[in-house]
């Protein structure tokens, strides 16, 4: 997940990031474990969802949007091979059947996947969704002008790399398979194991062939969801959604859809999006946020308010904010002034600097804190709530540095309570005490991630950040440290440059795993191993605080996601 954009595009599915009770009846469902605020009703089919956004939800089509779980709004209209659990916390980490019977058959060591479609399936216009209308759907998000998807199938499909698209190529990729209308079959160059998860994303929605308007299909893109596209106004700053008649919810175990619309706004400034879930006045009532947090002087001024405070919803999406180091630049090339400044690092200040301990937990460990991802518990430069100025005195004094130690921080102007000067500044302030002076590089946000990202212009000590693709540790550790991923000309993620073959093996190893439970121990060792070589010093993972409105039901906040999973609720 690029780590300048997760917030937006993959935890919102706007930009970044962005995040299911089974057997929801086609009219009235009742649902007895369902999750709702306010009052004891149970939810109705009904009224008008408003979502308030920052974000707009630019490029609306499968092809092009980068999304975590198949993303939030997308996921309305496009239904995909899998798809997120749609429950809450840890539960929600598992990927479960969509428009297919099951999760994928692996075989001939996870090299082809095999996939079954549910018998029924129908677009909007009540024509059948076929195996042939996936693989077409798959082809076009190879084409030049419809990028901006997720890289994975140009990586790991046979012939994927130097494919071309269907607009070009109209032979198409024989590495997808569709022996019948039900079934499709995908050969890769190399063992996948997470290939269910990688089902999930909105590359894998149905395109009927003849219904393919190339660049404009975002304009009104043929549903397989519960939901259609009515109007779609300045590239996804206003959208407006209703039922899709044909979606049956006989074949859908995932998507409660109460509400009879949706009207998604964007545009707005975060502090007005709050102030109008706050009051929850008129059509305010019915509205929810996918992509703004409360910040802060929010958070405290909610807290104190009965009311308010129990129409926050909290979650948890697997994403780590931290220093890295780029060892190629002195004096980083020495491990012990690696060690010295993890040692140094006081987390509290920056845990209260990233907004206190209600928006941001502390972090020793590069992976996120949860099950999915294979969270093994390590902390080998212990520094403590505050820092260990004395041990990071000492280590830098066994790099040669006794006398203390000038470097720059680089971080990013933006507020975004992250790699922004509030963290900058609680770091400065640290090392400051265990002899190491710290000047602060600020640069504006594309200046930033500019820099960051390029193997050339990499400075040596800087503020980052890195969310999910899926929960799982592959997309956040391979990224980060597989040393055959490094790029040297355009955006490179591997900021330590690690190339350690025995690192990139084990990858290897556990990419083959279709055991999910077993892959996660195994990340989680990885995890713990990297660590040792302190090329990054994990700080923090952050927390989601949003607010909903009063008339608002039915709130499922899964740990995929993080956020309110608006397939879910219900409005009065």
């Amino acid at each position: 997940m690029r780590q300048s954009s997760v917030t937006a595009r993959r935890v919102a599915a706007a930009s970044v990031s962005l995040v299911l009770a089974a057997g929801a009846a086609a009219c009235g469902p009742k649902d007895s474990d369902a999750k709702s605020s306010g009052g004891d009703s149970q939810p109705h089919k009904g009224g008008t969802l408003t979502v308030l956004n920052a974000n707009a939800q630019q490029d609306f089509d499968p092809a092009r949007l980068y999304t975590s779980g198949g993303g939030n709004v997308p996921s309305l209209v496009f239904r995909t091979l899998t798809t997120r659990n749609r429950e809450n916390g840890a539960a929600g980490a598992k990927v479960v059947p969509d428009l297919a019977t099951d999760t994928g058959r692996p075989s001939k060591n996870a090299t082809v996947w095999t996939y079954t479609l549910k018998k029924g399936l129908k677009y909007e216009d009540g024509t059948p969704i076929t195996s042939a209308d996936i693989k077409y759907g798959i082809e076009r998000s190879f084409a030049a002008e419809l990028s901006g998807g997720a890289p994975y199938l140009r990586d790991w499909l046979i012939g994927g790399a130097g494919y071309q698209g269907p607009y070009k190529d109209k032979k198409g990729l024989d590495s997808i398979e569709t022996p019948d209308a039900l079934t499709i079959v995908f050969h890769l160059n190399k063992p996948e194991g997470e290939f269910p998860y990688l089902a999930t994303q909105t590359q894998f929605t149905p395109v009927p062939k003849a219904k393919d308007t190339g660049t404009k299909y975002e304009e009104h893109p043929v549903s397989s969801g519960p939901y259609k596209v009515v109007k779609n106004e300045n590239d996804g700053e206003r959208l407006t959604l209703e039922r899709n008649t044909y979606w049956s919810a006989s074949t859908d175990a995932e998507r409660k859809a109460y509400p009879d619309r949706i009207d998604v706004r964007s545009g707005l400034d975060s502090s007005v999006i709050n102030q109008r879930l706050s009051s929850s006045q008129g059509t305010d009532a019915a509205a929810v946020t996918t992509d703004t947090n409360l910040g802060p002087a929010e958070l405290a001024k909610v807290s104190g308010d009965k009311e308010l405070a129990s129409r926050v919803g909290t979650g948890h999406f697997g994403y780590t904010d931290y220093i890295a180091f780029n060892p190629k630049v002195k004096p980083f090339d020495n491990p012990k002034v690696r060690q010295a400044i993890s040692y140094a690092v006081d987390r509290s200040s920056v845990v209260n600097a990233a907004g206190g301990s209600s928006l941001a937990e502390p972090a020793t460990t590069y992976l996120p804190n949860q099950k999915s991802f294979g969270y093994t518990p390590y902390d080998h430069f212990p520094a403590g709530a505050s820092g260990d100025a004395a041990k990071a005195k000492a280590v830098l004094a066994e790099a040669g540095y006794k006398n203390g130690l000038s470097i720059t921080l680089t971080h990013s102007n933006s507020k975004d309570f992250e790699t922004s000067p509030e963290i900058a500044t609680a770091i400065q302030d640290a090392l400051k005490k265990a002899g190491i002076t710290v000047k602060l590089q600020g640069l504006e946000e594309n200046d930033y991630s500019d820099k960051i990202h390029g193997a050339q212009t990499e400075p040596g000590f800087f503020l980052a950040h890195w969310g999910a693709d899926w929960p799982s540790g592959g997309p956040f550790l391979a990224p980060i440290f597989d040393g055959r991923q490094i790029v040297k000309d355009g955006a490179n993620f591997n900021t330590g440059f690690l190339n350690d073959k025995s690192v990139n093996d084990e990858i290897d190893a556990i990419n083959k795993l279709t055991d999910l439970g077993a892959a996660a121990e195994r990340w989680g060792a990885l995890d713990k191993k990297i660590g040792e070589q302190a090329l990054t010093v994990p700080l923090f993972h952050p927390v989601y605080k949003r607010l909903y409105g009063k008339d608002v039901k039915n709130i499922v906040i899964s740990d995929w996601t993080g956020v309110l999973d608006i397939s879910q609720v219900a409005v009065k």
